[in-house]
């Protein structure tokens, strides 16, 4: 398998999921084959790659629980990714992988099955649900990197260190080779001296590099979402698109890719 990435930040409204679609796309753009697994119960990441978590039988929850094979649940999209979708049942997931063994490694595995079946990806992009539950540190411990997309505002702040905290913690338990690899800025307002006042304290704040650029903000990513496309597709040259496309470079570059 090649470089798998975890978007994750338990704060919700921070752009995780258009992220996970954007970069993705944009990866696929430079001829990468790319996977992205829905990993939140209300299946945003699905929808908004034109697929209905209501019409689908086979969806993550069954992958990661009841041990279907990936492949069988996986579905190619417009936008050049393929997708593992998720479905409301992916809510109990939770509860049932918590009593059984090896949990933190569920996703892991069902990545290393992928790749014996000779099915290998040059991406995999994991959007983590709202949390730090078993599904956040088993994205996690599949992980070679972590993404922590940041809103540019003062309480987008709250709770990040708690995210680090469960980072350190998989790599002392479950997975010693996890790296963060930066900070992504969302939805910045450069007319906004609060928004530039965020950015600019997020490498003192936390000690970590900074993806840039920062993504603007735009109506253009809520506009996406209901064409079932990311907004590489439905905007291609607006600044939001361009901004991914750059991260999504610079995520070569560190992947050697």
């Amino acid at each position: 398998m090649g470089t798998v990435l975890a978007i994750a930040n338990q704060k919700g409204g921070v752009a995780k999921t258009t992220s996970v679609a954007s970069l993705g796309a944009a990866l696929a753009e430079t001829g990468r084959r790319v996977l992205v697994v829905d990993l939140d119960p209300q299946g945003s990441l699905t929808f908004s790659l034109g697929v209905d978590p209501e019409d689908l039988e086979l969806s993550v929850h069954q992958v990661l629980t009841g041990g279907l094979p990936a492949q069988e649940a996986i579905l190619a999209t417009e936008d050049g990714v393929d997708l593992l979708p998720a479905t409301i049942e992916l809510a109990r997931a939770e509860a049932e992988l918590l009593t059984r063994t090896g949990r933190e490694q569920v996703l892991r595995s069902v990545l290393e099955q992928l790749a014996d079946d000779e099915i290998v990806y040059d991406w995999v992009l994991l959007d983590c649900p709202p949390s730090l539950g078993v599904l956040t540190v088993a994205a996690l411990t599949a992980a070679d990197g972590v993404v922590i997309p940041l809103q540019c505002e003062t309480l987008s702040h709250r709770g990040v260190s708690q995210l680090l905290d469960t980072v350190h913690d998989v790599r002392r338990f479950t997975n010693r080779s996890l790296e963060v690899w930066g900070v992504l800025p969302t939805l910045f307002d450069g007319r906004s001296s609060h928004s530039r006042a965020v950015l600019e304290s997020i490498p003192g704040t936390f000690d970590l590099p900074v993806l840039e650029p920062a993504i603007p903000k735009t109506i253009r990513f809520a506009e996406a979402p209901a064409k079932g496309r990311s907004i590489l597709a439905t905007a291609r040259t607006t600044k939001g698109a361009e901004a991914y496309r750059a991260v999504a470079r610079k995520l070569q570059d560190r992947a050697g890719a």
